[in-house]
């Protein structure tokens, strides 16, 4: 039987959790999907190579559970950064400095080009990820264009074209938030410049 590396069975499982995804991340930053190795995995978490299967059962699995608990921290702090904006130009500022913020700390490497590496329910799953993250958009860019603060035709290529805006990590903050209000129909003077 494995090793318990905790008090209880509960905290065990939480803590070799984590230290699967701080290898895992770790890992990722480092090198590719495919490259990557339950083995690695193990050796860079300190736990034994058969224990982490006792967990995850493949490397896809890993990324799903990973994906999962970096949405919800992302969209928990999200969410609690817009709790008392009530504006929607303000919410999307919020929006884009957050998602700017998290940088490659919640999008690391887990973008277009690993899907191809994953079976099919693997994307399936990933995508609900993504889906969690626009669906704090499109709430913002709906409330932005009922209330007359934003023009745009279209929601789904709207976000589709914020979220490519935001995907520029090489460009000043300040600028990538100007233009998506201005795309957006917001006037530098409503921006407070």
């Amino acid at each position: 039987m494995p090793r318990i590396l905790a008090d209880s069975l509960s905290e065990h499982r939480d803590l070799v959790q984590r230290r699967v995804f701080d290898a895992f991340a770790k890992l990722m930053g480092e090198g590719s999907f495919d490259a990557l190795t339950m083995a690695a995995i193990a050796e860079e978490a300190g736990i034994g190579r058969t224990a982490i299967y006792h967990h995850f059962h493949d490397k896809e699995a890993v990324l799903v559970a990973f994906a999962t608990h970096e949405t919800d921290a992302y969209t928990t702090d999200l969410r609690a950064a817009l709790d008392d904006v009530e504006e929607p130009a303000d919410q999307l500022r919020t929006y884009v400095r957050h998602h700017l913020a998290a940088g490659e700390r919640f999008h690391m490497g887990l973008g277009p080009s690993l899907y191809g590496d994953l079976s099919p329910s693997a994307r399936l799953e990933i995508r609900d990820h993504v889906v969690a993250v626009e669906d704090v958009l499109r709430g913002i860019l709906e409330h932005g264009r009922a209330e007359g603060t934003f023009t745009f035709d279209d929601v789904d290529a709207t976000l589709s074209l914020v979220h490519a805006c935001l995907s520029s990590r090489h460009l000043p903050p300040a600028a990538l938030e100007s233009f998506v209000l201005r795309a957006l129909g917001v006037s530098d003077r409503a921006q407070g410049r």
